[in-house]
């Protein structure tokens, strides 16, 4: 598979990281993501709808409706490995306990429930999908990315993101997964500013950070060529 793009704008957050300066300084130096920092306080998210919402759900329509306000958005699309598994995890928790489910999780446990809050919030009608698709979601995100794009839209605001992973889901993962909140968001034309290309060759083992933080690492250097590693692909990017 190969596809080219263009990427006109980005944001991310994660714990300790928020403006651009300190994700070009972590890049950079290799630094470290701290799980117990503190998260940026939320720019553009009304307070009420903060509280309706989980860890990474908050950030990634807080950046979603920055960049919605920012630039001129014809589609959008969320991507998220593990969705509103915080308030899954409660559900079952209640139904395990024989305790009332709350209907505000019920409601809101659905794996679009990020971006159909973002279109909510931002008073906007805009066509949207939500996509998860195990360890290379990042990527597949892409995917959706291009065929709106072939159907005509012509910007399009990915966003990749995930919250914080409740403790009882921790021994069965891999030592080194990422269990803390981040968002990443994309904003993408067509064009040729970047190439991707796929390869197999991937061993599938889990990175110690989330795939789109691999890339945003990556394309914040001055690397021509990146590799970025899915389960059994390797997304090989190169710059124009």
């Amino acid at each position: 598979m190969k596809f080219t793009l263009n990427i006109i704008d980005w944001q991310a957050r994660a714990p300790g990281l928020s403006d651009a300066e300190q994700w070009q300084a972590w890049s950079r130096h290799s630094l470290t993501i701290e799980p117990t920092a503190p998260l940026a306080k939320l720019t553009n998210l009304p307070m009420m709808a903060a509280r309706r919402l989980n860890s990474g759900s908050k950030l990634a329509v807080d950046i979603g409706l920055g960049m919605l306000r920012k630039h001129s958005i014809d589609a959008v699309v969320y991507c998220s490995r593990h969705g509103e598994l915080e308030r899954n995890y409660r559900i079952l928790q209640a139904l395990a306990t024989d305790q009332d489910v709350s209907p505000t999780d019920f409601a809101m446990s659905v794996h679009n429930s990020a971006v159909g809050n973002l279109t909510i919030t931002a008073s906007q009608p805009i066509v949207s999908s939500s996509v998860s698709a195990g360890l290379d979601t990042f990527q597949q995100g892409f995917c959706e990315v291009l065929s709106l794009l072939q159907a005509g839209y012509s910007r399009v605001l990915l966003v990749d993101f995930d919250g914080t992973l409740p403790d009882f889901y921790h021994p069965g993962l891999s030592p080194q997964m990422p269990t803390w909140p981040y968002a990443l968001a994309l904003v993408i034309e067509a064009g040729s500013t970047l190439h991707c290309a796929t390869s197999l060759g991937s061993d599938g083992v889990e990175p110690p950070l989330p795939q789109s933080l691999m890339f945003l690492k990556r394309y914040l250097s001055s690397e021509q060529q990146f590799v970025v590693s899915g389960e059994r692909l390797l997304w090989q990017w190169s710059r124009q």
